[in-house]
C-alpha cells in the first residue's frame, strides 16, 4: 500500500486531505503536536467525516490512517523518507516550524535514492511554494540542486469547506470533522516533478496562478465580506448573512468586480467565473454547515493584509481600472468586525477607532491606492451608524457616476 503523509491532522488535513487519498487507496499518516489527536489516530486506525447539506448528513469513515508524534523529529523524517507523496494543512504562520523536519526526512530520501518526491502544499498564501522551498533550501542548502530537480512544490486551492465541529458531536468523538459536498481539489500541473498520480477529485491545472487567484479573490474575499455586513446586521451565522437580499447582492456584484479582474490578469473568459461567483453563494447558504460570521471573519489582521482576500482583490481591480465599490465596502466593514475572543481582530478595530481608516490602510493593509478616500468614507459612515443599505446606496450612485462619466 503506498503511503502518504499529511503534516496537520486538522480539519483540512482529515476533512478533505486525508480523506481524499485515503479514498484513493493511501494509508495516511498524519504529523501533528496535538497528543491527544495522535494518540486517537493510534487507536482508532479511523476517523468520522460528516458530508452536511440542506438535504441531510451522510456519514463517512476514513480508513487505513494512523498518528505520528510531531515532536518526534527522528520519527517524522523517517516517516517522510519512506513516503510516495505528502502534503501540508497546518497555516501559513507554522511553515517556518515544519521546515527542518521535512528537510530532515528528505536528506534521507537523497540517500537512498533519486526518485522525485512531490510535496502538495495547502495554505492559503499566494506564492507558498516559493516560500516552503526556500525555506528547506535553508535548511539544507548542500541538496539545494537536487531540491530543485527532485522535489515538486505544488500549491493547491482548498475550496471546501470545513466548519467547527458542533460540541455535542466532538463528545461522541473528537476526531469527527464536518464538511460540505464540495471535495475538487485542484493542484498546479507544472510543479509536480516525475508522475503525476491517479488520484479522483485531485484536478491538475495549468497555468495554476487562476485557481490561486479565484480561491482567494473570490471564495475567500465573499466569504469574508459575508461575515463583515453579516456582523454590522447582527447575524449569528453565515447561512443568516447570505439569506439578507442586501448582503447577498453586495456579495454578487464584489465577485462579479473579482472576476473580472481575475478574468483580464489571466486571459481566460469571464463565464466560468461568474458561474463559480454564483455556485459559491449556494454553497455559503447551506444551514447544516453552521457557519458562524465570527469563524468566517476572524483575524482581520491577516484577512485585511496588503495580498490577502480583500485588499488583494482590490488591488488587482485597480490594476485593471475596474470599478471595485463592493469590495471597498467589504474593507470598510471588516476594520470595524470583531469578537471578545480575537484579539487580532480587536488591534485592528481599535487602531481604526483611535487613528482612522486611512492610517489603518497604510499599517495594516499596505495601501495607498486610489480608492482610499471611498474606503474611508464608508468607514465613518459605518462608524456614525449608518445602515447597510445606505451604505449601498453610496456604492451604486458612485458607481453610476462612474459609468456616465
Amino acid at each position: 500500500m503506498k503511503k502518504f503523509i499529511m503534516y496537520g491532522a486538522g480539519n483540512i488535513g482529515r476533512g478533505f486531505i486525508g480523506q481524499v487519498f485515503s479514498n484513493n487507496g493511501y494509508k495516511v499518516g498524519f504529523v501533528d503536536i496535538n497528543k491527544e489527536v495522535i494518540a486517537k489516530l493510534n487507536q482508532d486506525k479511523c476517523y468520522p467525516v460528516d458530508v452536511v447539506s440542506n438535504d441531510g448528513v451522510v456519514e463517512q469513515i476514513v480508513e487505513n490512517v494512523y498518528g505520528i508524534d510531531g515532536t518526534d523529529l527522528e520519527l517524522v523524517s523517517n516517516e517522510i523518507a519512506e513516503a510516495d507523496i505528502m502534503a501540508t494543512a497546518i497555516g501559513v504562520n507554522v511553515l517556518k516550524f515544519i521546515a527542518k523536519p521535512i528537510s530532515l526526512g528528505l536528506k534521507k530520501r537523497f540517500e537512498r535514492s533519486k526518485k522525485p518526491f512531490n510535496i502538495i502544499i495547502c495554505e492559503n498564501l499566494i506564492g507558498a511554494d516559493e516560500f516552503l522551498r526556500n525555506l528547506i533550501i535553508e535548511q539544507i542548502p548542500e541538496y539545494k540542486d537536487r531540491i530543485l530537480s527532485e522535489i515538486g512544490f505544488v500549491e493547491a486551492s482548498i475550496g471546501r469547506m470545513v466548519p467547527v465541529v458542533p460540541e455535542e458531536k466532538k463528545k461522541e468523538n473528537f476526531l469527527r470533522v464536518f464538511v460540505e459536498p464540495y471535495n475538487i481539489l485542484p493542484v498546479d500541473k507544472d510543479a509536480f516533478k516525475g508522475e503525476i498520480p491517479e488520484i479522483s477529485n485531485l484536478y491538475p491545472y495549468s497555468p495554476f496562478n487562476l485557481f490561486i487567484q479565484r480561491k482567494l479573490f473570490m471564495h475567500n474575499m465573499s466569504h469574508a465580506l459575508c461575515a463583515y455586513l453579516g456582523k454590522l446586521r447582527g447575524y449569528e451565522y453565515i447561512y443568516q448573512a447570505v439569506g439578507d437580499y442586501d448582503i447577498k447582492m453586495v456579495a454578487y456584484k464584489a465577485l462579479v468586480q473579482s472576476a473580472e479582474a481575475v478574468a483580464k490578469e489571466n486571459g481566460v473568459e469571464i463565464f466560468d467565473l461568474l458561474a463559480h461567483a454564483e455556485n459559491l453563494l449556494y454553497r455559503f447558504s447551506n444551514v447544516a454547515l453552521g457557519d458562524t460570521v465570527a469563524r468566517v471573519g476572524r483575524d482581520t489582521k491577516r484577512k485585511l493584509s496588503s495580498n490577502d482576500r480583500l485588499i488583494g482583490a482590490i488591488k488587482l481591480a485597480d490594476k485593471f481600472d475596474i470599478p471595485n465599490h463592493y469590495l471597498c465596502l467589504g474593507v470598510a466593514a471588516g476594520m470595524h468586525f470583531s469578537f471578545d475572543d480575537d484579539a487580532n481582530s480587536i488591534e485592528v478595530k481599535e487602531f481604526a477607532k483611535t487613528n482612522g481608516a486611512k492610517e489603518t490602510l497604510l499599517k495594516y493593509c499596505d495601501y495607498s491606492g486610489k480608492m482610499t478616500d471611498l474606503i474611508c468614507s464608508l468607514y465613518q459612515k459605518i462608524a456614525d451608524g449608518e445602515k447597510v443599505e445606505t451604505l449601498i446606496k453610496y456604492c451604486e450612485d458612485l458607481i453610476g457616476s462612474k459609468i456616465r462619466a
